[in-house]
């Protein structure tokens, strides 16, 4: 093993210097090619290197750039040239992802790359499974998400942490006058809530002294390290670096072995307990139900946290720098929340957070790779093996599904009255899924969508109806945009919490 580490280590330390010297003469000569030719926004390549530099220039910004390439095309789809001859299809084309995601859904897996970049922390649960483990999953999982029980037990989740962690620490931030990173709050917030629902665990992560709650912090640390896997430029050089132990690997691996020791724990204390088919919390329902290895129910609550929190605190950051910007958009909700006592009947709260993830979606792009050789319905030519990347994020900039007023925040674009004369919105208009497949689409479409608009509608509705959400930065001018798993505002989201006034008004 120590020769192993040794040899490793000196192939290592011959190629990368030999390596970037050579990366620099293509630059240098790339530069002189590039300059006579005309400007495009698809990207140039160049045999063995593909389009590494162009990647490399955009790697901060890989979602936008891929955005803007993919909505200049006419198909709404192009191939991305990638190192030694690889090649990812890139989509924004409604018709291919319905093609992806349901007609020819049995083509079209997370596959090997994937599946082998997560697979240490989410091992075989459901987000990360294909096959005969994804549908086992996916039917238990389908039975307990459709219960009334479960339900009405996220509701009260969500009203018992807003009237006594969420109201309070923005009562007294209002109060002293103090700036707070909102992002913050609202993963706190939605990292309590998810492991209440998870687990019937109560990490009190949001918590009046915003502690730094172990497994959050290993949480999210296994979460930023398992994306590190996907951006590297050399293929599979992580896995270099986890055979030796070493740097981001090292860090990963201990913090993955934190949250699923913890994980493991919750699950042996529960199994002490007298659960049955009355018990609310997911973990508990799984046990009863018989699923009792540790290893299987871990994967699936850690993969039902992942999605729990980091989806619905991402697309309620973006929400509320959105409203900050769109003052009638807030008069409209605050007259709404006025107006109606039920949540779920405030259409006009529900159409601005589609409106929401239409701009900015908690996850902005989705990687399949094909089973078998394929023609997707505008023509792409898909080899076996290849990935297929369909963009949400690029789906809802898309002017002739949206308009040439697609860059507006405009949530009545969801709605629609009876009657001209009519001044109340009447109706939602839902999207076709595979238009806005923000929550997937297809057979693997997301089982917690509407819980996820039950908790962010409650949410909204507590808090705008007592604060006003200002944000401290330049106004008008837009957070950095960026991705880990999901949407993530670079830098957090630092706002001012002022009161209305009148509580309730």
């Amino acid at each position: 093993m120590v020769e192993l580490h040794l040899s490793t280590s000196l192939i290592l330390c011959i190629f990368f210097p030999v390596f970037l010297f050579i990366l620099a003469k293509i630059k240098t000569k790339l530069k002189i090619l590039s300059s006579s030719s005309p400007s495009s926004k698809l990207p140039k390549s160049y045999p063995i290197f593909g389009s590494f530099l162009a990647i490399l220039k955009n790697k901060e910004r890989f979602v936008q750039w891929t955005s803007d390439i993919v909505t200049s095309t006419p198909n709404l789809t192009f191939p991305l040239h990638r190192t030694f001859g690889r090649k990812i299809i890139i989509t924004a084309n409604a018709a291919v992802v319905e093609h992806i995601l349901n007609s020819n859904f049995i083509n079209y897996e997370k596959g090997h790359f994937f599946r082998g970049n997560l697979r240490d922390f989410l091992g075989d649960g459901i987000f990360n499974a294909d096959g005969d483990k994804w549908k086992f999953q996916r039917q238990i999982s389908s039975h307990e998400f459709n219960t009334k029980s479960l339900r009405k037990f996220v509701e009260n989740v969500v009203d018992s942490e807003l009237s006594d962690r969420l109201i309070p620490i923005l009562n007294r931030a209002a109060a002293e006058k103090t700036v707070i990173d909102f992002q913050d709050i609202l993963q706190r917030f939605a990292f309590d809530n998810v492991c209440k629902i998870a687990f019937g665990y109560d990490p009190a992560y949001l918590s009046p002294s915003l502690p730094p709650e172990k497994f959050a912090v290993a949480f999210d640390k296994a979460v930023k390290l398992s994306t590190e896997r996907f951006t590297s430029f050399i293929p599979n050089f992580w896995k270099i670096k986890k055979a030796l132990d070493v740097g981001s690997e090292k860090q990963l691996r201990i913090a993955v072995n934190q949250v699923r020791e913890f994980a493991k724990e919750i699950i042996r204390e529960k199994k002490q307990e007298e659960i049955d088919r009355k018990s609310v919390d997911l973990l508990s329902r799984f046990l009863s139900s018989g699923h009792s290895d540790e290893d299987f129910v871990a994967d699936i609550v850690i993969s039902f946290i992942l999605a729990g929190r980091d989806s619905t605190s991402a697309a309620l950051t973006w929400f509320f720098w959105l409203l900050s910007n769109n003052p009638e958009v807030e008069n409209e909700i605050i007259k709404e929340i006025n107006e109606k006592s039920e949540v779920k009947e405030m259409i006009y709260i529900h159409a601005s957070l589609c409106e929401t993830m239409r701009l900015y979606p908690p996850v902005p792009i989705d990687i399949k790779a094909a089973s078998d050789d394929d023609v997707l319905p505008d023509g792409t030519v898909v080899k076996k093996g290849m990935r297929v990347t369909y963009h949400p994020y690029a789906m809802g900039r898309v002017e002739k599904v949206w308009g040439k007023d697609w860059p507006e925040f405009r949530p009545a674009r969801w709605l629609r009255r009876e009657a001209a004369e009519e001044e109340k919105w009447s109706t939602f208009v839902n999207r076709d899924q595979y238009t806005y497949p923000v929550f997937q689409a297809g057979p693997r479409i997301c089982l917690g969508k509407e819980m996820a608009f039950m908790q962010m509608k409650r949410l909204v509705a507590g808090v705008v109806r007592r604060f006003k959400v200002v944000p401290v930065v330049v106004e008008g001018a837009e957070p950095v945009f960026i991705s880990d798993l999901t949407a993530k505002m670079k830098g957090g989201f630092p706002v001012r919490i002022e009161a209305r006034g009148q509580e309730g008004c």
